[in-house]
């Protein structure tokens, strides 16, 4: 399966430093990278078939790429530098983009869900955060933060209007919980560690209700 692209059209393309994880960088194109999901490739040898992530892989430093539809989060060891790195993977997605030549194909291997990293499931959620969940969240002066994954556990923080919320519990479980079985359904439990006692309206404080520990 693979993907069309409009060749040589004009590329305008934004790069992210991740604030939850340093090592990872998300590039937002202007054009569709992939319209039939998203794709996570671990490896060298989960891009075969794949051009463009193949290309990628042979950048000195870069340990995983996620694609999904016009977004790219790009992995990279502790050792590489955005700073040298970041016009590298730009200048591979613009000649990709121009070779008219399909980008993104469903790994061959390793595209199931069960066995992926911690790492693997922490850029799933995060690219989940940063497209739908936060900007949903910021209308209410709320965010959500990925803080770790361990054992298929995910542990969150919530922050601003959501850290103490009466109904964070509700966007906790009837939200942001269904986004992230679509993305990551190996996650089995989500960890709430925000201290909601000292939030902005303290509801746990005042009810004697506890947040998850």
């Amino acid at each position: 399966m693979s993907d069309g692209v409009q060749v040589n059209a004009p590329v305008a393309i934004r790069a992210e430093i991740s604030l939850a994880d340093p090592d990872t960088c998300k590039f937002t194109l202007s054009q569709s990278l992939s319209q039939n999901g998203e794709y996570f490739f671990a490896s060298a040898e989960q891009a075969a078939g794949a051009p463009l992530i193949a290309r990628l892989f042979e950048l000195p430093g870069v340990i995983h790429v996620l694609v999904a539809d016009r977004v790219m989060a790009v992995g990279k060891t502790r050792e590489a530098a955005w700073p040298e790195l970041k016009p590298l993977i730009a200048a591979v997605l613009r000649s990709e983009l121009r070779s008219g030549v399909p980008l993104v194909v469903r790994p061959l291997t390793g595209s199931g869900v069960q066995g992926r990293s911690a790492a693997e499931i922490s850029s799933v959620v995060q690219l989940l955060l940063d497209r739908e969940v936060n900007p949903a969240l910021a209308a209410h002066s709320g965010s959500i933060a990925l803080v770790a994954v361990r054992d298929y556990r995910l542990y969150i923080r919530m922050s601003g209007g959501c850290q103490g919320c009466a109904g964070s519990q509700a966007t906790l479980r009837q939200g942001f919980e269904q986004r992230v079985r679509g993305v990551a359904p190996e996650v089995t439990e989500i960890i709430d560690v925000t201290d909601h006692a000292t939030g902005e309206t303290p509801y746990y404080r005042n009810s004697g209700t506890s947040a998850l520990a």
